[in-house]
């Protein structure tokens, strides 16, 4: 199994976010990964508050450190691109981290 870095939405509507995450995760998982997102993980309640700027600066930094452990960073794009997800793909580029660009077929 290969390490990889999940990328999708989670701000917004959260709800509907986690549940597309999940199926991101299982669909990962399938392709023999071993997947982690951090924003699915560290928004966990009574982990950080992704509403509180300095949390939420704190959970992408964590995210940020395990891109070094992964061998890519994969962005699921069904529910779009949003700010934290424009952060994670450019701080891969930035580090040569090779990225690959997924779609589900659903909302």
């Amino acid at each position: 199994m290969i390490h990889v870095i999940i990328e999708s939405p989670y701000a917004g509507d959260v709800e509907a976010n986690l549940t597309y995450l999940r199926a991101c995760l299982r669909d990962s998982l399938l392709r023999g990964e071993a997947p982690i997102a951090s924003h699915g993980l560290y928004t966990q309640p009574g982990v950080l508050d992704d509403t509180v700027p300095a949390e939420r600066a704190l959970g992408m930094r964590a995210g940020f450190a395990w891109r070094c452990r992964a061998a890519k960073t994969v962005v699921y794009t069904d529910r779009g691109i949003s700010g934290g997800m424009r952060l994670g793909i450019e701080v891969a580029h930035d580090l040569g981290h090779p990225i690959e660009y997924r779609e589900l077929g659903h909302q």
